[in-house]
């Protein structure tokens, strides 16, 4: 080699270096990108849903908790899910496939209200 490769050689070797690794670390960008599930917890307590309204990605998996002491249910204005009548420290789960404003409701106890928002 030349001295004008060696030259040459010696700016081109560390801008491909860099280069590589720019377009390697840009695949992991990428990838944190994509929405990942998620899991929601819904407290029941005192005649409350808490929280009262929560926004949450597709495909998040929302759990209703009943930590009150007299059973309640989470049910959907639209149908779209219904829970059992929960007694105390029994789980409800709902996995939300669509986006959309999904409002519910206590059926034991109709002026307990919710809302998920989904996005």
């Amino acid at each position: 080699m030349t001295k004008k490769h060696v030259r040459i050689a010696s700016v081109l070797m560390p801008m491909m270096i860099a280069m590589l690794l720019l377009f390697a670390g840009s695949s992991r960008v990428i990838a944190s990108d994509q929405p990942s599930t998620a899991n929601v917890a819904i407290k029941i307590d005192n005649f409350v849903f808490g929280p009262q309204a929560i926004t949450v990605p597709v495909g998040t998996t929302v759990t209703w908790t009943n930590s009150d002491d007299i059973p309640h249910t989470a049910v959907s204005t639209d149908g779209v899910f219904k829970s059992k009548v929960m007694e105390t420290d029994e789980k409800f789960s709902y996995t939300f496939t669509k986006a959309g404003t999904y409002s519910y409701y206590c059926s034991v106890h109709p002026k307990m209200t919710g809302q998920v928002v989904v996005k």
